[in-house]
């Protein structure tokens, strides 16, 4: 069952990502390209079997761009963002390794997500100008602030960068909280689950909130991601209370 997933995955990426390339060579910003992607990503969760449940707590302008952050539990992440946040154009930063992979990382750069060597300085400072071009252009960044996938659901280390971005670009911190991905999809597993992902969008933060933005607002990002936090019940699957961390 897996295997025939996986396979359907793999064909459905492969005969996608062939008109998202031809597209891509005519499409400087991504934005035609875009309603490919978020189709690809449909057809992962569905033919995974993954069902989306979206809490939006605030109202957000789809004519205005974000800096979204999310925590990060499972390679499913980002199809499950795109589905979430579906009236929004996205955009992530991706390794240069990526763009390796046949198909898959052809179709990332023709969606023109922002493609980002971690090892060299001048090639982030590269990428978080065109991150910047982005958000003035109405597209919205998603970023992971923990920098990778956590292994038990709790919240990991927040980084700086998304934070300066926003700051540098003078958009909104919308949190989001993604719930149940990390079940479904096990960091290190290719196998994925059939089930239901919550995700609840927060309300934004605006640039101008705090005195101390990068500091200020990164303690409110966590915060409201922490508290929106849950874990499945192991026996049942069901969502139960919210995980609180040490010192929150």
């Amino acid at each position: 069952m897996y295997t025939l997933k996986l396979a359907l995955i793999v064909l459905e990426s492969i005969l996608q990502s062939i008109p998202m390339i031809a597209l891509g060579l005519l499409d400087p910003y991504g934005k035609r390209v875009y309603p490919m992607f978020r189709f690809w990503s449909w057809c992962v969760l569905k033919v995974g079997g993954v069902g989306l449940r979206v809490r939006p707590v605030g109202r957000l302008d789809p004519g205005q761009a974000y800096v979204f952050m999310a925590n990060h539990q499972s390679n499913i992440d980002i199809p499950v963002l795109v589905q979430a946040l579906a009236p929004f154009q996205l955009r992530w930063m991706a390794k240069r390794e990526l763009l390796r992979i046949p198909f898959f990382g052809w179709a990332l750069w023709a969606s023109k997500h922002i493609i980002v060597k971690r090892s060299q300085s001048k090639a982030v400072t590269a990428a978080m100008a065109a991150a910047c071009e982005k958000l003035t252009r109405g597209i919205s960044v998603v970023v992971f602030p923990e920098g990778t996938r956590s292994t038990d659901g709790r919240l990991l280390p927040f980084k700086r960068g998304g934070f300066r971005l926003a700051e540098q670009a003078g958009v909104p911190i919308v949190p989001v909280t993604i719930n149940g991905s990390g079940v479904l999809m096990k960091r290190g597993d290719w196998r994925l689950e059939p089930g239901e992902v919550e995700v609840v969008i927060g309300d934004a933060i605006p640039p101008d909130d705090v005195q101390d933005r990068s500091r200020g607002q990164m303690h409110r990002v966590r915060e409201a991601i922490d508290s929106r936090l849950a874990r499945r019940a192991a026996a049942s699957g069901e969502f139960c209370e919210p995980i609180h961390e040490a010192g929150h």
